[in-house]
């Protein structure tokens, strides 16, 4: 099935692969993308100087200019295959016909705002790989099986032996920082994939209890709709209330942030107790993979508007997608029936760009309760050739909230009943089925097919 796409000039990126990569994987393996937790270089002809902060990773001969990545894996079961994706500047000069020789290093305790040439760590591991010529602004690929093999943190320092150096694109440079691509190990259920969760979680009641209880009973990946517990989002809360709950299906949960995470500066708490899972940096959106779905965790709390930087680098994640299917899932819904929160328009270039790449599924959270919406475009009219199908999805636990008017193209509503949403991912289509707690009764269920 092919899947028509947006023009984007990020498609003229070029893609080489720097080793053949023999390792396969299940047709339902799960894909995770890790950004570096740390990347800087050092200088022989600045030996004192840190270049921490960045934009650019230097590798070099004359004068010697070394690189160093780290990388924390968190929340996979085994590895059947991890590659290392890194991206040339787009300046001139980045271009080389050396990219570098990729070797792991055995101290992951450096910090990038402290290495220096004068106290760099060794890198005095294996040989990754190695790249030969590399151009300007383009992805290159190193097999670093060998090296990543599960949970935990790892180095990886590169070097040149040529005078003309290479230039990459460092963490700090947004959707062309590097990339660590793993691919989780873990044999999975017979059947095509599940995806399952809800939004608006864990606080001091019972809620949560009822849902988590609900998800022991289906296997998959755990996804949340943000407001994963209240009423502050601090460490104390993820501790107290989240990790009796739902924390025990953390190791397969990949959540997405809530205004109350947000309630705590810089949503610390939610970020330090997800780590990796969160995603990269602190940002709060990204993507992975499972199975012939393609999958987008995005964050409402923060820009969206049309050229922002989440806007852009959904666009440039969709554009590389080779996926049949996508959806997508944030916390403030476009929309919604609920009578305690608005449609939140400011979330609309998001559902656009997804439009624009033929998505077929978004789940949001915010409203304290379920409701189903038929396929309609980003303006909200019934669109049956394009349209995405949306869920609310805000049933994790809290509180219920009640519905207000009526919003057009509302299929389906429940208040009351706390539940999971679980999708089964099949190759061109997927099934929903709402899972409510022990002792109710409301159920919803259908199958809609992919663009």
């Amino acid at each position: 099935m092919s899947r028509r796409r947006a023009p984007l000039a990020v498609l003229s990126t070029i893609i080489v692969t720097a080793a053949t990569l023999t390792a396969s994987t299940s047709a339902h393996a799960a894909t995770t993308t890790f950004t570096p937790t740390a990347d800087t270089y050092v200088d022989n002809g600045a030996t004192g100087t840190n270049y921490g902060t960045s934009g650019q990773l230097g590798i070099d001969n004359s004068p010697v200019k070394r690189t160093f990545l780290k990388f924390t894996v968190s929340g996979v079961s085994g590895v059947s295959n991890a590659k290392l994706r890194i991206h040339t500047d787009d300046v001139s000069g980045a271009e080389s016909p050396n990219g570098g020789t990729f070797r792991a290093m055995s101290n992951v305790s450096w910090t990038e705002t402290a290495v220096t040439w004068n106290n760099q760590p060794a890198i005095d591991g294996a040989t990754l790989g190695s790249l030969g010529s590399v151009v300007r602004n383009a992805w290159y690929e190193v097999d670093v099986t060998s090296l990543v093999t599960g949970n935990g943190t790892y180095s990886i320092g590169i070097t040149s032996g040529n005078i003309d150096g290479a230039d990459y694109d460092s963490r700090e440079s947004g959707a062309t920082a590097p990339q660590l691509v793993v691919t989780d190990g873990t044999t999975p259920p017979p059947g095509d994939p599940v995806w399952v969760g809800a939004g608006d979680i864990a606080d001091s009641g019972s809620g949560d209890t009822a849902t988590a209880a609900l998800l022991d009973g289906i296997q998959g990946t755990v996804w949340t709709t943000g407001d994963n517990v209240y009423p502050d989002g601090t460490a104390s809360q993820f501790s107290t209330y989240y990790e009796p709950t739902w924390g025990r299906h953390k190791a397969r949960t990949k959540p997405s942030p809530g205004n109350h995470d947000y309630n705590t500066s810089g949503a610390t708490g939610y970020y330090d107790y997800f780590g990796a899972q969160a995603g990269p940096s602190g940002r709060g959106y990204y993507s992975y993979d499972i199975g012939d779905w393609h999958i987008v965790s995005l964050n409402s709390n923060i820009t969206m508007s049309a050229g922002s930087a989440q806007e852009q680098w959904l666009r440039q994640d969709l554009a590389a997608s080779t996926k049949a299917c996508v959806a997508a899932y944030w916390h403030h819904p476009l929309f919604t029936s609920g009578a305690n929160h608005a449609p939140s328009t400011a979330t609309r270039p998001l559902f656009q760009a997804l439009y624009d790449y033929n998505a077929d599924l978004v789940v949001f959270g915010h409203n304290h309760q379920y409701e189903r919406f038929a396929p309609q475009n980003p303006g909200g009219s019934l669109d049956n050739s394009r349209g995405i199908r949306t869920f609310v999805a805000g049933m994790g636990g809290a509180g219920a909230y009640g519905f207000g008017t009526i919003r057009p193209n509302s299929e389906a509503r429940n208040t009351g009943t706390r539940g999971v949403l679980k999708f089964t991912l099949h190759s061109n289509s997927f099934d929903w089925q709402f899972v409510p707690e022990a002792g109710k009764t409301y159920t919803d269920s259908g199958t809609t097919a992919c663009h």
